[in-house]
C-alpha cells in the first residue's frame, strides 16, 4: 500500500492554484442615471437628454444645458423691516446675556453644592430632547437653507426651443408643414362650421397663433386679434382643437424646434365658409 501511494502522488494530476484577484470579475456592475424631475408633461419628448421617473418635454428657463442642482423649493423669503431687524438683534442679545448668566449661577451653585448631597441633578438644556414640532421646524429650515444654495437653478431643464411662423414664411421646411397644417384646418372648419354664425349672419376675421409640440399636439391657443364676435372667437379655437392632434413636426424641423407656433388669419366669410390668409 506504502508503494502504491507513492506512485500515484508521484503521477502529475494537472492541477495548479491561481491568484483570484488577477481574473477579471465575470459580469462588472453596471450603472443607470436617473434624473428625479418636479414635475410631468403629457407630452413624450421626442428626444430625450435624460431618464426620468416622469415625461417632461422642456419647461425651463434657460437655453443652456442645465439641469437642476437642488430637488427642493427655493423658498425665497421677503426682506424683514429695519426695525424688526433690530429688534430681533436685541433678543439675540439678550438670549446670551441670559445665557451667561445662567451659566455663572450653575457654576456658583456646584462649587457651594455638598458633595454629599442625595438631590438628583437637574437635566441640562442640552439633554433635553426636542419636540416632534421643532423637529419638523428644524427640517424646514434645512430644506430652506439647502435650497437657498442653488438659488439660480433651473426648473426642469431647459427651455424648450421655439420658432415663430407668420403666414409669409419662405423657408421651405416650414412652409411645407405650415401649408399642410392649413388645409387641414380649414377642412375640418368648414365640415364644422358654426351653426350659430349661419343662423346669425355672423361673419368677420380674427388672428390666432397656435403652439404645436414635436409630437403634434397643441400646446396653446392664443387670439392675437379678436373678429368682435365671441361665437367666432370660440369657434375658431374649437375648430383648431378639432383638427388636432396634427403630424408630428418633421426631423429636419426638430433639429432646432421643440415647439412651432403658426400666426394666420382665419376668416369667416359671409357665404358661411373658413377661409386664411
Amino acid at each position: 500500500m506504502l508503494a502504491v501511494s507513492v506512485v500515484l502522488h508521484a503521477i502529475p494530476l494537472g492541477m495548479g492554484f491561481v491568484d483570484p484577484s488577477s481574473k477579471p470579475l465575470p459580469n462588472p456592475a453596471t450603472y443607470l442615471e436617473v434624473v428625479l424631475v418636479n414635475s410631468k408633461s403629457a407630452s413624450k419628448p421626442v428626444k430625450a437628454d435624460a431618464l426620468a421617473q416622469a415625461n417632461l418635454d422642456g419647461g425651463g428657463n434657460t437655453e443652456a444645458e442645465r439641469r437642476a442642482k437642488s430637488p427642493l423649493p427655493n423658498l425665497d423669503r421677503p426682506h424683514p423691516d429695519p426695525a424688526l431687524q433690530q429688534r430681533e438683534q436685541q433678543v439675540v442679545e439678550l438670549e446670551q446675556q441670559a445665557r451667561r448668566l445662567m451659566t455663572q449661577a450653575r457654576a456658583k451653585h456646584s462649587v457651594a453644592q455638598s458633595p454629599n448631597t442625595t438631590e438628583s441633578p437637574q437635566p441640562s438644556e442640552a439633554a433635553v430632547k426636542p419636540d416632534a414640532t421643532e423637529l419638523v421646524q428644524r427640517s424646514l429650515e434645512a430644506a430652506r437653507l439647502e435650497a437657498q444654495i442653488s438659488r439660480d437653478w433651473d426648473n426642469y431643464q431647459k427651455m424648450p426651443r421655439r420658432k415663430f411662423i407668420g403666414a409669409r414664411t419662405q423657408e421651405y421646411r416650414f412652409a411645407r408643414y405650415v401649408e399642410d397644417w392649413r388645409m387641414k384646418v380649414e377642412k375640418v372648419g368648414n365640415l364644422n362650421y358654426p351653426e350659430a354664425a349661419k343662423q346669425q349672419r355672423l361673419y368677420g376675421q380674427l388672428q390666432l397663433t397656435v403652439s404645436i409640440k414635436a409630437d403634434g399636439s397643441v400646446e396653446s391657443i392664443e387670439i392675437n386679434r379678436s373678429s368682435g364676435q365671441k361665437v367666432l372667437d370660440a369657434a375658431a379655437r374649437r375648430i383648431v382643437e378639432l383638427a388636432g392632434p396634427y403630424s408630428p413636426l418633421p426631423e429636419n424641423i426638430r433639429k432646432d424646434t421643440d415647439i412651432l407656433s403658426i400666426t394666420r388669419t382665419w376668416i369667416f366669410t359671409s357665404s358661411d365658409q373658413l377661409a386664411s390668409e
